[in-house]
């Protein structure tokens, strides 16, 4: 048959792209591909990765790439790609069957469904012959195989089972609003988990868990507990130091394999960087150490993620089949370009002459930063180290937008802009969003997920609206444009239509998505990312804080309790807890007159739970708004609970009406 045969090529996604030449008859995902499962009434077999995933690579070469295992796949099975950052929600909804399965999580993700889209077996990475403890991928194809031959009955009973899981797992939990105690909780469970040496929550691996960490901070200003903030700032310190920086070109890796952060994993994901940045710039404004990380990050980010006016998402751990080679050096390599600054650049950067790492050096600052001249001395050593290493066979650049990804990078810069005092950080924050709203906004006010070579890829998730929403706010409030709020606003109103459940919370896919299988799916809990459904509820939170306007608050509080029914769970949604502290306990700052410089100010709070609202010439507030009325000039207001403190003109006195100015001992 013409279609059983590799139908990838005329994708755009870079990661089946990567697989259009495999002897396997990969099948996009999709209805087409489970009409032809049905037809020939074979199971699907799904396997789920991305551009810049190790592993996935591994499994490619050793089993894809082979002639004898894709015939096996070939005879037996419709064989379906799906790249996890193109439609996150098929490979949200897959991963949550494995869970339910027993199974550990992970990329490639590997699962076998009847061909109505239904699994019944899972697992991640296989390897090509029997080792590390499993099967190998020839067997488990073999046993699945005769499993669908003579065992229907047992999978029909399995399906069932996992019909249900999903089922709950979709589930809201209503109750009522959750209360500050549920924030204490989650601060407590959180902080237990703290490696207090090294850094970062439990042993190795480690993940910056950015959410989390973000939490923390919040909580720092809420109820001025030292232990969170020194979470935060030891958790920036070492990486920020450690090997999963790159110190050499800058830019954050998706984690560390060892406990101190000295082996990353070596790809680069836009989605962490964009958090990492908004944690630098909310936890280090006065930290020589997290503006020159932010500095270099943004530098990396222009210089190498740059796509039009959008941003890559993904850079390869990979180049020339070896994991991490683009990155690590020799003592020899770094003396031949340093010369004879090699003794004072090793006085900084540990180079042992046997490597810290597979005989190799991966570069880790092992001194605080010092003076502008040993900082300037240094700099120029890692840019003759850059020099030398844009000789290397790159890896492989996930080109591909994703709407998501890109606005939490819009709101990172924004802030970052107004900290590090970086103004032309926020002309690229404003380019952007205006890029994805040209490209992949729709004319009913959706945003699409994926777009790549001019051609939309993938439908709009929750997490596109909601954070696309946050983007708009972002740089309304540092704009002060009128406009800005109203896209925010056109967003906002199709995410409720599309997406809303009717009882306060969003699914992830739009009611009208027609090849996501099962009961829609939908999750508050965090990832690595955040969740669109947190998200949506922080939204609603800085509405409520920036019009006074009372509807806002009530959907707000129909989100939070939509899961207010088991509060122990919320530890797992610190984006939603903080929208809780956001609605109650936020600090408005409201700048009138055009005081620039107290608005520079208030944007560069350190506080999350912070909303400036720009006050024009003749503009008036909302009648509902606290400071409604007021005037005096060139001024802030800062209002919380209700009510407006007096107005200040003085930039001193303005940070000392924040809430959380106890933190360093003030």
């Amino acid at each position: 048959m013409d279609e059983l045969r590799n139908m990838l090529g005329a994708e755009s996604s870079p990661y089946l792209l990567q697989h259009k030449d495999n002897p396997v008859h990969w099948q996009p995902w999709g209805p087409t591909a489970l009409a032809l499962a049905q037809r020939l009434d074979r199971p699907v077999l799904l396997s789920i990765g991305y551009a810049a995933c190790h592993w996935c690579h591994v499994m490619a070469h050793e089993s894809f790439e082979d002639a004898g295992v894709a015939a096996l796949m070939n005879a037996h099975f419709v064989n379906i790609k799906v790249d996890r950052e193109e439609r996150p929600e098929i490979d949200q909804i897959y991963m949550a069957a494995l869970h339910a399965m027993g199974e550990q999580g992970g990329w490639p993700l590997t699962m076998v469904l009847t061909p109505l889209g239904e699994p019944f077996w899972g697992g991640t990475y296989f390897p090509p012959v029997p080792r590390f403890g499993r099967p190998s991928f020839p067997q488990v194809l073999t046993a699945l195989a005769g499993a669908w031959a003579g065992e229907r009955a047992r999978i029909g009973q399995t399906v069932q089972a996992m019909g249900r899981a999903l089922a709950a797992q979709a589930l809201a939990r209503p109750g009522a609003v959750p209360g500050p105690g549920a924030l204490e909780a989650a601060r407590e469970w959180l902080l237990r988990g703290m490696d207090w040496q090294h850094g970062g929550t439990g042993g190795a691996p480690k993940f910056p868990n950015a959410p989390s960490f973000r939490f923390l901070w919040q909580e720092a200003h809420r109820t001025g507990d030292a232990r969170c903030a020194r979470a935060v700032e030891l958790l920036l310190e070492r990486m920020s130091q450690g090997g999963i920086y790159d110190h050499v070109g800058g830019g954050f890796a998706r984690y560390a394999t060892d406990a101190r952060w000295l082996v990353p994993h070596f790809e680069k994901m836009l989605y962490d960087n964009a958090l990492i940045l908004d944690l630098l710039a909310l936890a280090g404004g006065d930290s020589a150490l997290c503006a020159a990380r932010a500095r270099e990050t943004v530098a990396w980010l222009l210089r190498d993620m740059r796509v039009e006016h959008g941003f890559a998402a993904s850079e390869d751990a990979d180049s020339e089949g070896v994991e991490g080679r683009f990155y690590v050096w020799t003592r020899a390599e770094i003396a031949q370009v340093l010369g004879d600054e090699v003794a004072f650049f090793a006085a900084h950067y540990d180079l042992p002459e046997h490597g810290n790492w597979e005989e190799r050096i991966i570069l880790e600052r092992r001194t605080a930063l010092g003076e502008a001249q040993v900082e300037a001395r240094l700099a120029r050593c890692r840019d003759a180290l850059l020099a030398r290493r844009a000789m290397r066979i790159r890896p492989q650049r996930d080109d591909k937008i994703l709407a998501d990804w890109n606005a939490l990078m819009v709101a990172a810069l924004v802030r970052a802009s107004a900290v590090f005092g970086q103004p032309g950080w926020l002309e690229v924050a404003q380019s952007t969003f205006d890029f994805i709203l040209e490209k992949m906004g729709g004319a009913d006010g959706r945003i699409a997920h994926a777009w790549r070579a001019g051609k939309v890829s993938a439908a709009g998730l929750i997490e596109d609206q909601a954070a696309m929403l946050r983007a708009a706010l972002s740089l309304y409030e540092a704009t002060g444009e009128a406009g800005r709020l109203a896209q925010g606003l056109r967003i906002l109103a199709a995410a409720e239509v599309w997406f809303g459940d009717g009882a306060g919370a969003f699914f992830m896919a739009a009611r009208d998505a027609a090849d996501v299988p099962g009961p829609r799916a939908r999750s508050v809990n965090d990832g690595p990312t955040p969740s669109g459904i947190g998200l949506m509820a922080e939204n609603y939170a800085r509405l409520y804080h920036l019009t006074g306007q009372a509807e806002y608050r009530a959907r707000a509080e129909a989100v939070l309790a939509a899961y207010g029914g088991e509060p122990r769970m919320l530890a797992g949604a610190p984006v939603l807890l903080g929208a809780l502290d956001m609605l109650e306990n936020a600090t408005c700052t409201v700048v009138t007159g055009g005081a620039e410089g107290l608005a520079q100010v208030a944007l560069a709070n350190s506080d999350p739970a912070a909303v400036v609202l720009r006050v024009g010439v003749g503009d008036d507030l909302p009648v509902e708004h606290p400071a409604y009325g007021k005037r005096a000039g060139a001024a802030a207001y800062v209002c919380r609970d209700g009510r407006c403190a007096p107005p200040v003109t003085d930039m001193a006195a303005l940070r000392g009406l924040w809430r959380g100015t106890t933190l360093d001992g003030e």
